[in-house]
């Protein structure tokens, strides 16, 4: 979709590239076709890991700026603001992105903060227009937020505003004492790290994080010196020793639609990291379908809590494949 657009855009002369400076594409995703622009002249920076480490492996450099940025529209309003003002620097700011990603909105909105908006180009349900940054950008820079707890958050991260109800059903279930070595698998801005390193036993905590912002914010917020802190994919991470426990709420959205298989993919990391006596504890909506994998995967499952909308697990002995 976005390659499309692109393509229209550099063929028609809506968009023509200066011949000398970098290009800077601001949030591709993974399998985003960015072949349409000078491979050589492309700088991709994203701070999500899976998607950083899609675009390094094609061989992009990912550290830089440059005279033009593109920048790849956000489903979260504050999210596309804040990139918005990142890309205030380059001479000319292209704004790609599906109309359900709320493209349009933030075209508008770029004119009613005084911005030149070219005309949109519209492709593959999605648009493209050019905008020639200002100074009004700064005002849309990510601003750190303070919320209950102490805790300092991004506007872009995941439940800025404070925990969400299934991560406090979960603190308030973790027992008294845990393992000595911990993991916590997608630890956003460490509203959980900060439970877990209350209970007695844990000596060491790996906080696995795929967003670099949330990971950002949980470094301020988790001072312990047991806490050690990974930008990784937590489908993929690998511990150097097993853990006796694994604290997670895991994701269920890669997009706009729900997507089960994430939250699965993160089951079946906690269980290959854990120890033959490890546990799982986990919260989840109560309608995804993680029943049976939980139970091919660990001897014993129980549900310890939750409430209406949300279930929190515990899964313990992991099966070990023969």
């Amino acid at each position: 979709m976005r390659s499309a657009r692109l393509e229209l855009a550099l063929q028609s002369g809506a968009l023509v590239l200066p011949d000398l400076g970098d290009i800077v594409v601001l949030r591709p995703r993974a399998g985003d076709d960015l072949s349409a622009l000078p491979h050589a002249r492309v700088v991709v920076k994203t701070g999500f890991k899976p998607d950083h480490d899609y675009f390094a492996a094609q061989g992009y450099r990912t550290e830089g700026s440059g005279v033009v940025a593109i920048v790849c529209v956000p489903r979260a309003k504050a999210e596309a603001r804040a990139l918005m003002a990142e890309a205030s620097g380059a001479d000319l700011i292209v704004v790609d992105g599906q109309k359900t990603d709320g493209v349009e909105a933030l075209l508008k909105d770029c004119k009613a903060l005084g911005l030149t908006v070219g005309e949109a180009l519209s492709k593959a349900h999605g648009k493209l227009a050019l905008v020639t940054p200002g100074p009004e950008l700064a005002a849309w820079a990510a601003k750190p937020m303070q919320v209950e707890g102490g805790f300092q958050t991004l506007p872009a991260v995941f439940s800025a505003d404070g925990p969400d109800r299934g991560s406090v059903l979960l603190a308030a279930a973790l027992p008294a004492k845990l393992g000595a070595r911990v993991a916590d698998l997608g630890a956003g801005w460490g509203y959980l790290s900060r439970a877990i390193l209350t209970r007695e036993g844990v000596k060491e905590l790996d906080l696995v994080e795929a967003e670099a912002e949330a990971l950002a914010c949980a470094r301020l917020n988790i001072l312990d010196a047991r806490a050690r802190f990974h930008w990784a994919d937590a489908t993929t991470f690998k511990p150097t020793r097993f853990w006796d426990a694994v604290v997670m709420n895991p994701p269920f959205h890669t997009a706009r639609e729900a997507d089960a298989g994430l939250g699965m993919a993160f089951i079946k990391a906690a269980q290959r990291g854990l120890s033959p006596s490890g546990s799982l504890w986990m919260v989840a909506n109560r309608h995804l379908p993680y029943d049976k994998l939980l139970t091919s995967l660990f001897k014993q499952v129980e549900e310890i809590g939750g409430d209406p909308a949300f279930r929190v697990t515990r899964a313990s002995y992991p099966i070990r494949a023969r």
